[in-house]
């Protein structure tokens, strides 16, 4: 499975961007798809997944009420909407693929990743 993710871009505080992963190669569409971040300086962290089904979605408290994680698997295509961004959400955003139908919040629990699109913001 390759996974690329496009989207990412500078944008000023309050404002939107909506990531999209796509899977070529091997679909994704039986796996559940997680997007990560990893801030300057900092660890990479869980944000956002989603079951291969487009259940279950689930996020890491400080995007809750912000972030809307989709897919299409018609498209084969994972999505990240962010609304309210905030310059804490400044980071390079990664999607993979999980190893199982659902995933999880750590980062041993998937399988392919992408090469990462990065979000600015601006305050």
């Amino acid at each position: 499975v390759q996974l690329q993710a496009s989207g990412g871009g500078f944008v000023q505080a309050g404002g939107s961007l909506r990531l999209s992963c796509r899977s070529s190669g091997r679909t994704f569409s039986n796996n559940g798809v997680g997007w990560f971040r990893q801030a300057p300086g900092k660890e990479r962290e869980f944000v956002a997944r989603i079951s291969w089904n487009g259940g279950l979605p689930s996020y890491t408290d400080s995007v809750k009420g912000r972030f809307t994680i989709s897919r299409d698997r018609t498209r084969n295509t994972v999505y990240l909407q962010m609304s309210n961004l905030k310059p804490e959400d400044t980071a390079v955003y990664y999607c993979a693929a999980a190893r199982s139908a659902y995933g999880g919040a750590d980062g041993s629990s998937y399988a392919y990743w992408g090469q990462g699109t990065l979000v600015t913001v601006s305050s």
